[in-house]
């Protein structure tokens, strides 16, 4: 889970599994820190109020939320860790995974998960709504995760032999995450099967844009991977297709397939480099009011474009791939994507604790829910588990033709090229 300069968050239970390194003489509590260290029960009601005003659904899950205020209101609290703990079941009569609390630490890691370097194994984590297992988004490329094998959709059952049974995303990610070069052992099920993985933490840079330019029958065409919408995703997706423009690429093909989302203000930034003009994705809150995203004519390429998903692809992956298939921008191929499609508002509270709280929920442009259901390919393209196995193994030949969807999506990207050329010329000629 990431949080956005908009304060609003996408894949609202994604968390990426690290921790961060933090040097100093320490930090100074300001004074409303000091003042809600001192007053806990300030803290219990400033979260109740930020629900009363924004969580989506108005029925409070069906919770009379007033009752809820009076009876939390009127405990005591010693500490603030008796608030925390007051906090938490407060939010848990929600029924919603998304919306949760986060410690003064937690709270910090989530806000440093998009600055690039981060330390831990490289998996985004997710709860599932009605099983309440704890899921894999996705592992990111080059981590110790990825490299073991890990796969989206993976059911993590264990912890260094702990069962997650009934497990909150939090407890697990404090689990998991540790000091560089520390061990851990994550045990996923998969289908009937239990595989025990031991990882070890590491450092973790990540670029979001991974690119190369393939020499092909149909001309030269741009493959451009991205893995997640980071602070630096837009920046590195403009400069890599001005880039592919100066060398005269015929046509894109852009791969989401793993990518478990961001940046909400990120993956508007990348449709607006694909789409001249048409929306790109409307949030709808509680009192069904809507808000729509523009294209503002400033596409960088009016190129074909295909777009590679799975069901690793979440969230912001799923805004910029529905809004280019809907506006018939690209042709997307793949599986169906993961199906996050709930909108969050982060805060910071004022002990330096936080809350994430589902505030809206997004739709494509023409008005598909996609939360649970995903975005469907308009030509579908499975993997194997060997195929899959195979490339996460040897990752060099994603993005090649020793990669099966790759293959496909050419095929395709290939025929939309071929539509745009201009047929030759006939020419009447006499003989003498």
């Amino acid at each position: 889970m990431v949080i956005t300069k908009r304060g609003l968050v996408l894949g609202a239970t994604a968390v990426v599994l690290t921790t961060v390194a933090v040097t100093g003489a320490g930090l100074r509590l300001s004074q409303s820190q000091a003042f809600f260290q001192e007053s806990p029960k300030e803290l219990v009601d400033e979260v109740w109020q930020i629900i009363n005003r924004t969580y989506v659904d108005g029925t409070f899950n069906k919770v009379d939320w007033r009752a809820i205020r009076n009876e939390y209101l009127g405990r005591e609290y010693a500490n603030k860790e008796q608030a925390y703990k007051a906090i938490r079941e407060m939010l848990e009569k929600l029924g919603d995974p998304y919306t949760r609390f986060m410690d003064p630490e937690e709270f910090q890691n989530m806000q440093i998960d998009t600055s690039g370097e981060l330390t831990g194994v490289g998996i985004q984590l997710a709860k599932d709504e009605e099983t309440g297992e704890l899921i894999v988004v996705a592992p990111i490329e080059d981590t110790p995760a990825y490299k073991a094998g890990i796969l989206a959709k993976d059911v993590i059952v264990k912890i260094d032999g702990k069962s997650t049974k009934g497990m909150e995303v939090d407890r697990a990610v404090k689990l998991i995450r540790g000091k560089p070069d520390t061990q851990v052992t994550i045990t996923v099920k998969r289908g009937d099967r239990e595989i025990d993985y031991p990882l070890t933490r590491a450092r973790i840079e990540i670029h979001p844009v991974r690119a190369h330019v393939e020499d092909t029958p149909a001309g030269k065409i741009g493959y451009i991977r991205l893995t997640q919408f980071s602070a630096q995703a837009s920046e590195e997706m403009r400069q890599t297709i001005q880039n592919f423009e100066k060398q005269k690429v015929v046509g894109y093909m852009l791969d989401l397939r793993s990518n478990p989302g961001g940046l909400l203000y990120s993956s508007i930034d990348i449709a607006r480099m694909w789409l001249d003009e048409g929306t790109i994705v409307s949030t709808v809150d509680r009192r069904g009011e809507v808000e729509r995203q523009q294209a503002n004519g400033s596409a960088l390429t009016d190129k074909p474009l295909v777009v590679l998903v799975d069901g690793g692809s979440a969230s912001a992956s799923e805004i910029l791939s529905g809004a280019l298939q809907d506006n018939k921008r690209a042709i997307v191929v793949g599986t169906k994507t993961f199906g996050k499609g709930l909108v969050q508002s982060v805060r910071g509270l004022g002990d330096g604790s936080g809350l994430a709280v589902t505030i809206a929920k997004y739709l494509t442009p023409s008005g598909r829910d996609i939360n649970k259901h995903g975005i469907d390919p308009n030509v579908v393209h499975e993997l194997s588990d060997q195929q899959r196995k195979t490339l996460q193994k040897d990752r060099t030949q994603i993005g090649t033709f020793n990669d099966p969807q790759f293959v496909k999506a050419f095929d395709v990207l290939k025929q939309e090229i071929a539509k745009k050329t201009p047929a030759p010329q006939a020419t009447n000629q006499s003989s003498n």
